[in-house]
């Protein structure tokens, strides 16, 4: 689960992780009053108005139709008013949005961090996720921050270094110390280093989280080490131990077809293709994904239905496919083993009637258990829905109903 920069920002705070301080605001109104706060603590009319969406680029992306930035700078608390103005409510279009973009719903307003003082400023970036390949978690981090660490990986790789942490052992006072000393820090700067990744790691182990990132940890001109920005991925099977962080979910953010999908406990991700899948068990869906495109189509989503399969979540992930206008064609390819398949084919009929005029083919396949009793109850059921045995001809069979004339009219 994906929570905003200045969500983030405050679990790292809790921590003790030194951050750039700010305040959310959802009016430009709340963005000026947001402002004025921010000159208390800082002691400067200059602040920075961040955009708050769940993907990276912020900086870079620009509002749909207009030159406005996703990041800005404003000298006073009426140009943040402003920014805040434009931002508010527009369509936010970044690398990782793609050119769909993002609804920006809210703003950050933080202090300026860039003031002058004894030495110049210093970017550096850190992450911190498990390395499975080594069963580790791993920190990794680069003098090279404010850049995608991507870009850096590709043209500088001998600046990314990475410091892996026993679970078992935990993270130990030297290697603070290491990750200090390899960016190149000393004195207070130095110190505040270790301290700043002693408290980042502690924070990203006792949230149960999948990914930290920081770009950019700044060295201040004051040799301070703060967190600019803020990027946290919690890991979902986890949150049933932090109800407190689970709160911070914001369904705006989200596919609206994937949160209805988690009411029924579907796993489902949207796609791009033309025939909409239901399956029980993830590698069985990716089987069937694989099955459809090498028959030539496209799979529209992916669809677990778990072992608990029945009328309901049946009737749950038919109005969910169908909700896509891309789907042609409905595959469900069902192994009754944990679920026995006439109740599948039962849920199947029962959420056919329930949903009525369904304008689109639905091709069943159904293996294992009770799955003669199941291909009966499909077949007399009266109802447009064509049974299958083997996966390759299921899939086929999807290619031959979509390419018929008026096939999609099923």
């Amino acid at each position: 689960m994906n929570i905003h920069e200045y969500q983030a920002k405050e679990v790292l705070k809790k921590y003790g992780v030194a951050i750039q301080e700010g305040y959310v605001a959802e009016t430009p109104e709340q963005a000026y009053e947001a402002a004025l706060k921010v000159k208390e603590v800082s002691g400067s009319d200059w602040c920075v108005v961040k955009a708050q969406i769940h993907a990276g680029g912020r900086g870079k992306g620009k509002i749909e139709g207009t030159e406005q930035r996703g990041v800005q700078v404003a000298k006073n608390a009426d140009l943040a008013r402003d920014i805040a103005q434009n931002l508010l409510g527009g369509n936010l279009i970044t690398i990782q949005t793609g050119a769909k973009g993002k609804i920006v719903n809210k703003v950050l307003v933080a202090q300026d961090v860039f003031y002058p003082g004894a030495s110049e400023p210093k970017e550096y970036y850190m992450s911190v996720l498990l390395d499975r390949g080594t069963k580790n978690n791993v920190i990794i981090y680069t003098t090279e921050g404010g850049m995608d660490i991507e870009q850096v990986a590709e043209e500088h790789p001998e600046k990314i270094f990475k410091e892996w942490v026993d679970p078992k052992v935990g993270f130990q006072p030297f290697q603070a110390r290491k990750i200090a000393f390899n960016l190149g820090l000393s004195g207070k700067a130095f110190k505040e280093m270790v301290n700043f990744v002693t408290a980042l790691y502690r924070a990203y182990e006792d949230t149960d989280s999948a990914m930290f990132e920081i770009n950019p940890v700044l060295k201040t001109s004051d040799d301070r080490i703060i967190a600019v920005d803020a990027k946290v991925n919690l890991d979902d099977n986890a949150l049933y131990r932090h109800s407190d962080l689970f709160a911070l979910r914001d369904l705006a953010e989200e596919d609206p077809t994937e949160v209805e999908a988690g009411k029924y406990n579907l796993n489902f991700v949207k796609l791009d293709g033309n025939v909409g899948c239901m399956v029980n068990g993830a590698g069985l869906a990716m089987a069937t994904m694989d099955i459809i495109k090498l028959s030539g189509g496209e799979p529209a989503n992916f669809l677990d239905v778990g072992g608990t399969a029945n009328a309901e979540t049946v009737e749950a992930g038919f109005r969910i496919i169908m909700s896509d206008p891309n789907v042609k064609a409905i595959l469900i390819n069902i192994f009754g083993g944990i679920v026995r398949c006439d109740r599948v084919a039962n849920g199947v009929v029962e959420a056919y009637r329930k949903i009525g005029d369904i304008k689109i083919p639905i091709i069943v396949r159904l293996q294992g258990t009770n799955a003669e009793e199941a291909k009966k109850i499909i077949d007399e059921s009266g109802l447009k829905v064509y049974s299958a045995i083997m996966l390759k001809e299921a899939a086929e069979l999807v290619k031959q109903l979509m390419r018929e004339p008026g096939g999609n009219q099923a």
